[in-house]
C-alpha cells in the first residue's frame, strides 16, 4: 500500500466511525476501543484532497466524455441519453469531500495551542470552495450554510443556498483564508507536511489557489453583475501574492494508484476529434494536435495501397494536406452524415481498411488501457486557466486603473505556453504522444507568433476566448461553464464557429426529491430558481437555467 493510500484507508474509517457515532450515546462511544476519538487531522485533510479528484471515474465515462465535451464540441460520439450516473459530483461533495474538512476544524478548536493551527484551518476553506464551486456549476442551490451540522447540532435540513449566496460566503471565506495565510506575524505554524498532497503545505501556493477560485467565481458572476467581476478581478491582480502565475503553483493531482477510466476511455463508443477543434490545431500548427487526438490511418504506405486498388480518398479529405492523419468529423453526425459515416466504416481497399476519422488520443486520458505503463494526471486548477483569465479581464477594461503585472497580451503569451508545456508534461507521464522534449521554448514561440494566434488589435478578446477554450480539454467542467457562459465559439464566427449542433443541450443537472425530513426547502429552492421538481428529461433540462447562467447567450451566440 503506498503511502497515499494509507492516509486514504485511515481516515475513510474515520468517516465511517464517525457516520456510526451520531447514532450512538456519547458516554458508549468513550467505551469502545474501535472508534477513534481524536483522529490525526493530517490523514482527514489527504482523504478529502484526495477523494476530490478520484471520485470522477464514473463522472469522466458517463458525464464528460459521453456529453459536456460533446456539448462543448472538444470531441463527438454517439448521442447518448442523460443518464442519472451524471452528477456524482453532489453526493461527494457532502459525503466524501466536507466531513472531515469540518471535523479538521472542529479538532482544531479542541486543541490547547489551537493558534498554531490556524493556517491548517484556513486551507479546508480552500479546498471545500474548490469543490463546492463545481456543485453548484451544473445543480444551482445546495446546501452549504447549514451543510453538515447532522454530525454535530441533529440538523438535518439544511436550507439550500442560493447562488448568490453561495457566491459571497465563498468570497468570504476565500479572503478570510488569505489574509490567514498571509499573516507572517502569527505564532509558529504547524503543518500538514507531506499529508497535504497537492502543496506540501506551502501556504503561498494555497493563496494562489484560493486567488485563482476567486477568478472562477468572478467569470461565473459576469453575466449577473458585471460591476462586482470588476471588484473581484481588481482585489486579486493588487494582491500581494496574487493568483497562480507559474507552473509550480498549479493544482495537478498525480498518483501511480489512480487511474479513472482505464478500458473505460471506450465504454460504448470512441470519441473522435469534432471537425472544427481540429481543424483549428491543424491550421493553427497547434503543438497540442498530437496530444489530443491520434492518427487515422492515414499513415505510412497508404497511398500506395490505395493506388494500386484505384481507390480515392472521399471529397472532405485533401490528398495534399500535409496534416492528412487528423481528420475531425462533424460534433452533430446529422448535420453531416455523409462524414460521419466514416467514423464507423472504413475505407475499403483491397484487403485493406483505412479508419478517416481521429480519435481522442486515448493514452492522453487512459494510460494503462489495454494494459499499458503509464501515469495519470489530472489538471484540476492550471496556470494556464488563471493567466487566460487574467488576460481575458484585463482586454475587457476591468483592470484600469490598477497595476495588472502585465498587459492582457503578456498574460496571454503567460496562458498559452503554460498550457502546452503542462499537457506536454501530462502526455510524457502517461507515456502518450508528445509535442517536444526539453522546455519546447522554440516550438511554444512560434506557435505564439503565428498568424492565428498572435494578438492582432482586430479579435483579441476571441483570440483570448480560444486559447481558453482549447486549454479546457482536459477539464470538461470548466469546458462546459466556459462555453455556457460566453457562448465561444460563436457560430458566426470567421475565426474559430461553433459547428451546427441540432440537438438539445442540458444547461443544468437535477437534485431529486431528499425525502420528507428536508422536502420543504427543497421545494423552497426549486420554487425559487423556477425549475420543475424531479424532471430529468431534455426540454427541461434545457431551457430551465441556474443563477448565474440565466443572462448567458445562447450555445454559440456570443458577442
Amino acid at each position: 500500500m503506498t503511502k497515499i493510500s494509507a492516509y486514504i484507508a485511515f481516515a475513510g474509517l474515520l468517516v465511517i466511525t464517525a457516520g456510526t457515532s451520531c447514532k450512538k450515546n456519547f458516554g458508549e462511544i468513550n467505551t469502545d476501543p474501535s472508534i477513534v476519538i481524536t483522529p490525526d487531522i493530517k490523514f482527514l485533510f489527504t482523504y478529502s484532497e484526495e477523494r476530490m479528484v478520484t471520485y470522477q471515474g464514473t463522472e469522466w465515462v458517463w458525464e464528460s466524455m459521453e456529453q459536456l465535451l460533446r456539448y462543448t464540441q472538444h470531441v463527438t460520439t454517439d448521442p447518448y441519453e442523460v443518464t442519472s450516473n451524471v452528477n456524482s459530483r453532489y453526493g461527494t461533495y457532502y459525503q466524501q469531500v466536507l466531513p472531515n474538512l469540518f471535523e479538521i476544524r472542529r479538532q482544531i478548536g479542541l486543541k490547547e495551542d489551537k493558534d498554531a493551527y490556524q493556517k491548517m484551518g484556513a486551507v479546508t476553506y480552500v479546498l471545500q470552495v474548490c469543490h463546492g464551486i463545481k456543485v453548484t456549476d451544473m445543480n444551482g442551490s445546495i446546501p452549504y450554510t447549514e451543510a453538515i451540522q447532522g454530525r454535530y447540532e441533529s440538523k438535518y435540513n439544511p436550507v439550500y443556498d442560493n447562488q448568490e449566496t453561495l457566491f459571497t460566503t465563498w468570497l468570504t471565506q476565500l479572503d478570510d483564508a488569505i489574509a490567514v495565510l498571509s499573516n507572517n506575524s502569527l505564532p509558529e505554524q504547524q503543518s500538514y507536511s507531506t499529508s497535504d498532497i497537492f502543496y506540501k503545505s506551502d501556504w503561498t501556493k494555497w493563496i494562489k489557489l484560493a486567488n485563482t477560485l476567486k477568478l472562477r467565481i468572478a467569470a461565473r458572476l459576469e453575466n449577473q453583475d458585471a460591476a462586482r467581476t470588476k471588484e473581484i478581478f481588481k482585489e486579486v491582480i493588487t494582491d500581494a501574492t496574487g493568483p497562480i502565475d507559474n507552473d509550480d503553483a498549479q493544482l495537478l493531482y498525480e498518483s501511480p494508484d489512480y487511474t479513472p477510466q482505464g478500458d473505460a476511455v471506450n465504454y460504448r463508443s470512441i470519441r473522435y476529434g469534432s471537425t472544427s477543434i481540429i481543424n483549428f490545431l491543424k491550421g493553427s500548427a497547434d503543438p497540442r494536435l498530437g496530444i489530443y487526438f491520434e492518427d487515422n490511418d492515414l499513415v505510412g504506405s497508404y497511398k500506395d495501397t490505395l493506388n494500386k486498388y484505384g481507390v480515392s480518398l472521399p471529397s472532405f479529405i485533401n490528398p495534399t494536406d500535409p496534416l492528412i492523419q487528423f481528420q475531425g468529423a462533424p460534433a452533430d453526425w446529422t448535420t453531416n452524415p455523409t462524414v460521419a459515416a466514416y467514423i464507423s466504416n472504413a475505407l475499403a481497399a483491397g484487403s485493406s481498411k483505412y479508419f478517416l476519422i481521429s480519435p481522442i488520443n486515448r493514452k492522453f486520458f487512459s494510460p494503462r488501457q489495454n494494459n499499458a505503463v503509464g501515469d495519470y494526471i489530472e489538471a484540476v486548477v492550471t496556470n494556464a486557466e488563471s493567466c487566460l483569465l487574467v488576460a481575458e479581464f484585463i482586454q475587457k477594461g476591468y483592470g484600469d486603473g490598477a497595476d495588472t503585472k502585465g498587459s492582457a497580451e503578456d498574460w496571454y503569451k503567460k496562458g498559452i505556453a503554460s498550457s502546452i508545456s503542462t499537457m506536454n508534461r501530462i502526455a510524457t507521464a502517461a507515456n502518450s504522444t508528445t509535442a517536444f522534449t526539453g522546455n519546447g521554448t522554440a516550438i511554444i514561440d512560434d506557435y505564439i507568433e503565428g498568424p492565428l494566434v498572435k494578438f492582432n488589435g482586430v479579435n483579441d478578446l476571441e483570440r483570448i476566448y480560444i486559447q481558453e477554450y482549447l486549454n479546457f480539454y482536459r477539464n470538461p467542467n470548466e469546458a462546459f461553464v466556459f462555453v455556457r457562459r460566453t457562448g465561444y465559439p460563436k457560430k458566426t464566427s470567421a475565426y474559430y464557429a461553433r459547428e451546427v449542433f441540432n440537438e438539445p443541450i442540458a444547461r443544468r443537472w437535477w437534485l431529486t426529491d431528499p425525502g420528507e425530513v428536508n422536502r420543504d426547502n427543497w421545494n423552497a429552492a426549486m420554487t425559487e430558481q423556477g425549475f420543475t421538481p424531479n424532471a430529468q428529461d431534455m426540454p427541461t433540462l434545457s431551457s430551465q437555467r441556474i443563477w448565474y447562467d440565466k443572462n448567458a447567450p445562447d450555445f454559440g451566440e456570443g458577442q
